[in-house]
């Protein structure tokens, strides 16, 4: 059980509009029948599912060039910003069932108004092979799913999503691990920005703990808040094939799970995104058990805790 009772808002975002195709916004219902709900009250948890966001295109917009789906994307963004918003001023973890990655537009932004609130800093941990730092003006495919971290750091300002007078997260508090996708453009604007970068060389070469410790004591050293956004695809597809924008190489099961232990022993984390799940793209409900068994371990489960499993 976790040393410390969390008092757990579960947000469904069915958004798929981000990626390009569909399959993602069945994420939260993959996750729902995968447990979640039970595993994190079985760890003692008080647990509360909100239901899922279902907002409205956002008719105010105008289409945008390099922006596909723009509308329902930002309307997904300002329902998600209040609601994380919300649960986290209420004394709730906000946990996030994806839907894909342009969900964390509004998530992290929500926590970031949260974290102003607090007079603390926000930092993001970006669990993910792509580091999502394009535009519209840089991005190859226009699909939002690849813009939130610009987005979150007030560098995608190119429609009026959010108050552009809006808590934004430095880019030097966000921390990327696991990259080993990037498109050219977008590696000069990370440079530029100081986004720290941790790629599967970096892992290989340093391991997951030396550069989870080095991380976690510098949220710790500036009293931050951690919001966490794990991406099916840091995972090695072999393990995680739930995805739909695999890439070779990625973490492994056990690389995965000592990052969410730590997380856990560090009591630092304040949010949590579960995103890109593709349950039509999954093996029979592998990749969504995979996400649960790891939430697990961010929230108090220990190796020694978990039952063995018939074939």
């Amino acid at each position: 059980m976790a040393e410390t009772t969390k008092k757990i808002a579960l947000i469904g975002a069915p958004l798929e509009e981000g990626s390009g195709r569909r399959g993602a916004a069945m994420g939260p219902a993959a996750l729902r029948i995968a447990g979640i709900d039970t595993m994190l009250a079985e760890l003692g948890h008080d647990v509360t599912d909100e239901g899922d966001v279902r907002p409205l295109p956002a008719r105010d917009l105008a289409n945008y060039p390099g922006a596909n789906n723009l509308q329902i994307v930002a309307a997904f963004t300002r329902e998600l910003d209040a609601a994380v918003h919300d649960a986290a001023r209420a004394g709730r973890f906000p946990l996030i069932l994806g839907g894909d990655h342009a969900l964390a537009m509004g998530t992290v932004s929500g926590m970031a108004r949260y974290a102003a609130e607090q007079n603390r800093p926000l930092f993001v941990l970006w669990l993910d092979a792509h580091a999502d730092f394009n535009s519209p003006a840089t991005s190859p495919s226009g699909n939002m799913h690849g813009m939130p971290v610009a987005f979150y750091c007030g560098e995608a300002e190119f429609a009026p999503i959010l108050d552009r007078n809006r808590p934004l997260v430095d880019p030097k508090r966000v921390y990327q691990v696991g990259i080993r996708s990037v498109d050219p453009r977008e590696r000069e604007e990370i440079n530029e920005h100081g986004v720290n970068v941790y790629d599967m060389r970096a892992i290989d070469e340093i391991g997951v703990a030396p550069i989870m410790r080095e991380i976690l004591a510098e949220v710790r050293a500036q009293n931050g808040l951690l919001h966490v956004s794990f991406d099916v695809d840091f995972l090695d597809p072999d393990i995680a094939p739930g995805v739909g924008t695999t890439v070779p190489g990625g973490a492994t099961f056990r690389e995965g799970h000592l990052i969410m232990e730590m997380l856990c022993d560090s009591g630092l984390v304040s949010s949590l995104d579960l995103v890109e799940l593709n349950p039509f793209l999954d093996d029979r409900g592998k990749s969504a058990r995979i996400l649960v068994e790891m939430t697990a371990s961010l929230f108090g489960r220990r190796i020694f805790d978990r039952p063995t499993r018939s074939a």
